[in-house]
């Protein structure tokens, strides 16, 4: 085998691509903008009636509690979300064939040519198959979000929607929950846990130093990707 020689600009060459290598798990991952978040439209307000001692919109409710129930109120939701899925499979298959024949037998002799067997026959075959696959997922949600009514439904339930942002240090956080609950799941002190939303939909993001220095650098996503040729 003939030896490559190094010339210097191949010498340069290779250490720019060995540079590039271990550096691109050090590159900053671009910024990811959050899930964007569908802008709540409220009602415009009554107009007040001037010199009227009653306003509407602005009822007094002596026996009734503080629940939210009308558009523009506040509901506290809290988030104890937890899932947990598994799955296992094996699958094991075994096959063997065997079949001997001997020949048929002339005159009390078996036909040789060159002292070997002419009609005999022997095939064997093997085939087996062992298969296993299993997946693990867990993901644990909790903490407290306050949401708007937006809307009213004829049956009563409640469409609210709310978003979160927390401006840390190292970076920022977003929250996003939407959905419908219904006026009975709603506890005295104003609040419904998570699971009693119907069509939730929540959402947690973020970027900044953490976010960033969670992803894999452009060089290692590529090796990681379908387009990968290893």
């Amino acid at each position: 085998m003939t030896p490559v020689r190094l010339t210097p600009l191949r010498v340069a060459i290779l250490v720019a691509l060995t540079g590039a290598t271990a550096g691109c798990g050090l590159l900053p991952a671009k910024k990811r903008a959050p899930d964007p978040v569908v802008a709540r439209e409220l009602p415009p307000p009554t107009p007040r009636t001037e010199g009227a001692i009653f306003q509407s919109g602005q009822t007094i409710e002596l026996f009734a509690d503080l629940k939210a129930r009308r558009v523009g109120d506040v509901l506290t939701i809290r988030l104890t979300e937890s899932t947990n899925a598994s799955k296992s499979a094996v699958t094991k298959t075994a096959k063997t064939t065997s079949v001997a024949n001997t020949g048929p037998t002339l005159f009390g002799r078996t036909p040789t040519v060159g002292g070997v067997s002419l009609f005999s026959t022997a095939l064997n075959g093997a085939d087996s198959f062992d298969g296993e696959g299993s997946a693990t997922q867990g993901n644990t949600f909790t903490g407290s979000l306050t949401v708007t009514v937006v809307e009213v439904q004829q049956n009563g339930n409640l469409v609210v929607q709310g978003d979160k942002t927390l401006k840390l240090n190292q970076g920022d956080e977003f929250v996003h929950l939407s959905g419908v609950v219904r006026r009975a799941d709603i506890a005295t002190d104003n609040t419904v846990t998570s699971d009693r939303v119907a069509d939730a939909h929540i959402s947690y993001s973020g970027k900044g130093v953490i976010d960033a220095s969670n992803k894999m650098g452009w060089l290692a996503r590529f090796f990681n990707s379908a387009w990968s040729p290893y």
